[in-house]
């Protein structure tokens, strides 16, 4: 028997089974959760896998969401308020900080709030609790001003600032999913931070959505979009013991077109694509040209099938061109997780799939609160293990 189990205290085999035990004199401290109005969808996702677990301890709980407003006034000024005492609490903050669906009026008119608005709001809350929690954790599954994430020239760091700022506000730990460059945690190198790649929730996904998937050398590959995305498409190949490919941009330095240097041609290195399925992983779908112009790339290439996926579904520049590759057969699927905003447009399309993170932030957490080892959670490469000798048994390898 483990040293755990003879305390008492939750183990990783029993949040592996779904056996979470809340039990009092367990935890760390009461714990609370509050869903900033970007967050609400998840947020309650997370509370109902919570309540769930705790009804089977010794003192079950109705609700661990803690109500919270961040109203503004006429002239566009804001402020936080909670509205339950948080005394003493392992608290936890979930925000998004790029739903833009959100708004709020100034002078009359309706505005959508920007990330900048959403983390200004995180901010409220956090003055809210007043020091009065004893350990304020946030989870925002994309990083404020994660894509600026290194200096060329005289330019800012907003994300390196930010985390640097909620350090100081006296936040203990900081959960985000598949930052867009983890090394931004240099910033705060004292402090709880937590970089989560849900890689086991995205191949479940992906081979619940394609039954006849074979991940096998001779029926699939993997390919990276660009060099920075080579270490999550590296982990992948190496899970799922296929051969790896990518695609380098080459770009035009010479102008820069909306912030950035435009890409001049996307260049492919890696063994022959032809007649296998290829699967895609990147951070962020944002306007999505670059994710399509691989797709029509490898199709030339001649691969069978192409799925794509982005942690972060944001489709910026809209869906039509999305549709037109699905339609054409050159892309035939696109996986997204529900830790961001989506349009309902987006989830009625036939060619996105989505990706359910919410029990997975609901065992983070329980394993927080309970002071126990998260590495089992962050890096599940048994879980999937288990998930593929499944998947061959049904195809009969």
């Amino acid at each position: 028997m483990t040293d755990d189990k003879e305390k008492g205290k939750l183990t990783l085999s029993q949040m592996n089974s779904g056996e979470i035990i809340f039990n009092q004199e367990d935890r760390v401290a009461p714990l609370s959760l509050i869903a900033l109005q970007s967050a609400t969808e998840l947020g309650e996702k997370i509370n109902a896998y919570l309540t769930e677990w705790a009804s089977h301890s010794n003192r079950p709980q109705e609700t661990f969401l803690i109500e919270s407003e961040c109203p503004r006034f006429s002239s566009g000024d804001g402020k936080g308020l909670i509205k339950s005492s948080i005394r003493g609490d392992d608290l936890f903050i979930l925000v998004d900080v790029g739903n833009y669906s959100c708004s709020y009026k100034m002078f009359g008119r309706e505005n959508s709030m920007s990330p900048d608005d959403h983390y200004q709001d995180l901010k409220r809350v956090i003055q809210a609790a007043s020091g009065k929690a004893y350990r304020i954790n946030v989870i925002m599954p994309i990083l404020y001003g994660g894509r600026q994430h290194r200096r060329n020239y005289r330019e800012s760091l907003d994300c390196a600032v930010a985390l640097q700022e909620l350090q100081h506000m006296g936040v203990s730990n900081i959960i985000t999913f598949d930052a867009h460059d983890p090394r931004v945690h240099n910033a705060i190198p004292l402090m709880g931070f937590d970089n989560v790649i849900p890689s086991y929730q995205v191949l479940k996904a992906l081979f619940r959505r394609v039954p006849d998937l074979q991940p096998d050398r001779d029926h699939m590959m993997v390919v990276s979009p660009d060099e920075g995305a080579m270490n999550r498409n590296m982990y992948y190949a190496s899970v799922l013991g296929i051969d790896l490919g990518m695609f380098y941009k080459r770009r035009d330095y010479s102008t820069v077109v909306n912030g950035r240097n435009p890409i001049v041609a996307h260049e492919y290195l890696g063994n022959s694509v032809e007649g296998k399925d290829v699967f895609i992983a990147d951070d962020i779908i944002s306007s999505g040209e670059s994710m399509l112009d691989i797709a029509y790339e490898l199709k030339k290439r001649k691969a069978k099938r192409i799925f794509a996926y982005a942690t972060y579904g944001l489709f910026t520049n809209g869906l039509q061109a999305f549709d037109k590759a699905y339609r054409d057969g050159v892309l035939n699927g696109v996986l997204g997780t529900n830790l961001t905003y989506r349009t309902e447009a987006l989830k009625g399309r036939e060619w996105f799939c989505e990706v359910d993170v919410s029990k997975y932030i609901a065992y983070f957490i329980a394993a927080l609160n309970h002071d126990v080892s998260v590495s089992r959670i962050i890096d599940p490469h048994q879980k999937i293990q288990n998930l593929l000798a499944e998947r061959r048994r049904c195809c009969g390898q």
